[in-house]
């Protein structure tokens, strides 16, 4: 992973294509997607349908509503400082590698090895977390419509076919992911506004203010207050995940110096007000706090639409967040690949050869596609076995890929006076932002490394229990530094020589 440094050079605004040359690559990918686009697949990838909506039952029991919104409302604020420092960053490094290339060209080649497995991992966790969610909800459906029973098995069924779904679409190109992502902007708005609507209107009884902001629940087992509502952070935290993505698609979106470092913003602070007020309308609605949390669904929220709209208008609503998670998916599912590539491209993935081979039809590398959803569905078996999982499936995407973003932001700031910003940035605010931003991600890693259930205050970690995200995150970290030892430290990038009628590189320098 070795290039020149360029952070000591000036980064105003430039042609795409010409700019990337400069940052050490040849463009070799399809650059399709516009401003709106590079905005809307971050915006689908955050979801407030699918993080919200996943995450709601592990909220009900942990800290319950008052932690939900006004959790909401902290970590909101919290992620818009990481964002606006990730998007200072990304206007002078906009490449597929993101993360991992910002942290190399401001820290050094260590640092970018590092910083790009634990944003693997992230993407990973993410794309195994939505749509094992999606799977959740789908199950949901299927028990309202049929009768269906969603054991562990058939979701993790409905799972694997959700993960063939996603392979099969980003198969075809960026073009097609560009347009189902533009579409999924106005889907999430739609359905937060549909769904809020008819739980306002519909129903004759609400909660009262008092209840939605003030009520505290504790169902964790633990007896500490302020454990517990810290670990209820998890839910806005998880949501508040991939906002990294319109970087990762830099190197096809045009004017991407701008477009990708408003793009996360725009991301961020949409899904913010959206999160918000949809959290609030399912809270307001619920009828029967024991019931929604024992719904015989698996998901709270359909117990929720069930009790205040009856089974057409449960199921109606259940149709609406599924197709919003499918999307946020197929979303995940090109960022994580684009990652895969990136990382590959440059030597320091075992397989790297394979894995960075673009189509030469469709300008798609493929083959880190179906390697991205492979993965997913390795973090997700767990699932099979453990009532806790998914929360921990949720809890290694954040330890992964919440460092993943501070680490570029703390080296803009601990080598601030090397750093050249692009034609987006924080001014003299950047230092003040990125500090803010570090210490909060510091704060959320071990947070959510900790346990999060204690059943009857027994042992603090059983089978049913133990938060194996950390164990994630260890084993990545080791097989980052086994693979730093055995070939990282030795490599030199490939030379440039891409051969678009192969679709790969015609050599490779070790």
């Amino acid at each position: 992973m070795s290039r020149l440094n360029h952070s000591h050079r000036a980064a105003p605004q430039k042609a795409d294509d010409a700019y990337l040359r400069e940052l050490g690559y040849e463009p070799v990918l399809t650059r399709r997607m516009g401003p709106f686009g590079n905005f809307a697949i971050s915006f689908s990838v955050i979801s407030v349908l699918s993080g919200c909506m996943t995450l709601y039952g592990f909220g009900l029991n942990t800290g319950g509503p008052s932690v939900m919104l006004w959790g909401w409302i902290v970590v909101g604020a919290m992620v818009m400082f990481i964002g606006a420092g990730l998007a200072e960053v990304t206007s002078a490094y906009p490449t597929s590698g993101a993360l991992y290339y910002q942290a190399e060209q401001l820290g050094g080649r260590k640092w970018g090895w590092y910083t790009g497995w634990l944003n693997l991992l992230g993407l990973l966790g993410a794309i195994a977390g939505i749509d094992y969610g999606a799977a959740l909800f789908t199950g949901a459906f299927l028990n309202l419509q049929w009768g269906f029973e969603p054991t562990p098995g058939k979701i993790m069924v409905i799972f694997l076919c959700i993960l063939a779904l996603h392979l099969t679409l980003n198969l075809f190109g960026v073009r097609l992911v560009s347009v189902l992502n533009s579409i999924s902007v106005w889907w999430h708005l739609a359905g937060v506004t549909v769904i809020v609507g008819a739980l306002a209107i519909v129903p004759s009884h609400h909660q009262s203010v008092d209840f939605v902001f003030g009520e505290f629940v504790n169902n964790t087992g633990w007896s500490s207050p302020l454990y517990v509502a810290v670990l209820g952070l998890l839910l806005a935290q998880y949501t508040f995940c991939g906002y990294d993505a319109s970087a990762h698609l830099s190197e096809e979106t045009t004017d991407a110096q701008v477009s990708a470092s408003r793009g996360i913003i725009h991301a961020i602070g949409w899904s913010w007000l959206a999160g918000f007020v949809l959290l609030a309308g399912l809270t307001f609605a619920i009828k029967d706090y024991a019931g929604t949390v024992g719904t015989a669904t698996g998901v709270p929220p359909a117990q929720i639409f069930l009790d205040a709209l009856g089974m057409a208008g449960a199921k109606a609503l259940l149709l609406v967040v599924i197709v919003a998670q499918l999307f946020c998916g197929n979303a995940e599912t090109a960022a994580a690949s684009r990652m895969v590539f990136a990382f590959s491209r440059d030597g320091a993935l075992p397989g790297s050869p394979l894995w960075r081979q673009v189509d030469r039809r469709t300008g798609t590398p493929r083959k880190a596609v179906l390697l991205s959803v492979v993965c997913a569905a390795v973090l997700a078996l767990p699932s099979l076995y453990s009532p806790v999982a998914y929360a921990a499936i949720t809890s290694i995407n954040v330890i992964g890929i919440t460092p993943a973003y501070a680490i570029p932001i703390f080296l803009r700031v601990k080598n601030r006076h090397r750093f050249r910003p692009g034609p987006w940035n924080l001014g003299s605010w950047g230092v003040m932002v990125g500090t803010i931003a570090v210490i909060w991600v510091m704060f959320v890693t071990v947070l959510f490394c900790l346990p999060q259930t204690r059943p009857d205050g027994g042992a603090l970690a059983t089978v049913d229990t133990f938060n194996y995200a950390p164990v994630a995150l260890i084993v990545v970290l080791a097989l980052a530094w086994g693979w730093w030892h055995k070939q990282g430290s030795k490599y030199e990038v490939p030379a440039q020589n891409f051969d678009r009628s192969a679709g790969e590189y015609e050599d490779e320098v070790v």
